[in-house]
């Protein structure tokens, strides 16, 4: 039975300080927004965590079609950052993380079966602060391995690398030092590519995001070449420090890369024709998103997106509007629908295939007020931990207030912890 205290820090943060407003949320379901389609499905939400000026352990919460909250699972002991969580053919979830241990920490992968709410298995390894990392089919892991400098020999070794678990051997690596110049990007010691992303695509061909060069790059790691790549460093117009693209592809197989285009707080969609890009979607002009770090197009059209500084998850047609909307902690990181039965809702088609391209506008700005995080806190707080499995469910659609703005954020490493004010300054490093 999970503590009450966990669920509340989980479900809620209430910034220090913050004044009451009016409520916009029904009282029977402060903590779920726009639920006008039920989801297809469990919704798994990677969550950084913090409350107040206090960084808490990242955790995973599921939630039904509906916003209930199915289940809470802490991961494992000193997991102090949650990033990407991929479902398994098996019904398990391959997560990543890190795990305090001096510095930035250290990468954890580890298996987690939902139903029982078990860790299968459970790997460290020395790398620093890996955000994301591809389960392969043979059971080796695909590390997008950032901040990789090699002080004795003075190279940046930021790479993609394979590595296997059965031997602890890493086997093959692509390195971006091959291909681009030492002054393009960040800061080449500390943190020169923020390589934040990687994924399969088929065969030897992998999809990164080397976050500080802008741009999103689809690589053979066999030949070494770089088959693809949108966008170029501080071309911004393009895409500004993006996080976790989707690799599509149309009817009539152009590649297709869907992004969460965080800077410039946005989602956009590019399709490959002739020798150029032509962006053929962008939802969230104006200011309805705030640093967006996922997007995922399901198998019927929507879009499953990330509002990160909204700490909200909602689910979007093609044309802007919300029909589906969950609210968790600050600086959620990852959300990804679970497969329902055969039908794989990850993937579905592309803008363009649809018919559907163009500027959309979002249906909603952010419903979380200061006095709804307050409520959604009072209500879980109100029941006894047998009943607050059920207490996020119904509908939740009002006006839309200013969004509250965070006394206190969590940023990246020891000083997230010292400082609510270090925390701030440097969470736009993520």
């Amino acid at each position: 039975m999970r503590r009450l205290s966990v669920l509340v820090a989980l479900l809620l943060v209430v910034p220090a300080g913050a004044t009451a407003a009016a409520s916009v949320q029904s009282d029977g379901a402060p903590c779920v927004g726009t639920m006008d389609e039920p989801a297809r499905g469990t919704t798994v939400i990677s969550v950084q965590g913090a409350r107040g000026g206090e960084k808490t352990q990242a955790r995973l919460v599921g939630v039904g079609p509906r916003g209930k909250v199915k289940w809470v699972h802490d991961g494992p002991d000193g997991l102090v950052w949650g990033y990407d969580v991929d479902p398994m053919e098996n019904g398990n979830l391959f997560v990543v993380g890190t795990v305090r241990e001096g510095g930035h920490g250290k990468t954890v992968f580890y298996e987690f079966n939902p139903r029982t709410q078990e860790q299968v298995w459970t790997e460290t390894v020395n790398i620093t602060d890996t955000h994301d990392a591809d389960l392969l089919p043979d059971g080796r892991i695909a590390i997008a391995n950032m901040r990789n400098y090699d002080h004795a020999n003075g190279t940046n070794d930021d790479r993609l690398v394979i590595y296997n678990r059965t031997t602890d051997t890493y086997e093959e690596e692509w390195l971006f030092r091959d291909h681009y110049e030492r002054d393009t990007g960040g800061d080449y010691v500390e943190d020169w590519t923020h390589v934040n992303d990687v994924d399969r695509v088929n065969g030897s061909h992998y999809l990164l995001s080397p976050r500080n060069l802008d741009q999103v790059i689809l690589v053979d790691i066999e030949t070494g070449e770089i088959e693809l790549k949108l966008g170029s460093d501080n071309e911004w117009a393009t895409m500004k420090r993006q996080h976790n693209p989707q690799y599509l592809e149309s009817e009539e197989g152009r590649p297709t890369l869907l992004v969460a285009d965080s800077d410039n707080n946005r989602i956009v969609e590019y399709e490959k024709r002739g020798d150029g890009w032509a962006e053929t979607w962008s939802l969230g002009s104006g200011a309805t998103m705030e640093w967006p770090r996922d997007a995922d197009r399901l198998a019927d059209g929507n879009t499953l997106v990330v509002d990160s500084r909204h700490n909200r998850v909602m689910e979007v047609t093609p044309d802007g509007t919300v029909v589906w909307e969950v609210y968790s902690p600050w600086l959620v990181y990852d959300a990804e629908r679970v497969r329902v039965g055969d039908d794989d809702v990850r993937e579905g088609p592309t803008i363009a295939d649809m018919g559907a391209e163009g500027d959309y506008s979002l249906s909603n700005a952010p419903l979380f007020s200061t006095a709804d995080q307050e409520a959604c806190a009072s209500t879980i707080s109100s029941v006894g931990p047998d009943e607050v499995r059920d207490v996020s469910t119904g509908n939740g659609t009002a006006a839309t207030p200013t969004p509250p703005t965070p006394t206190q954020q969590p940023g990246f490493g020891l000083a997230a912890v010292l400082t609510a004010l270090a925390a701030a300054a440097l969470l736009v490093r993520r």
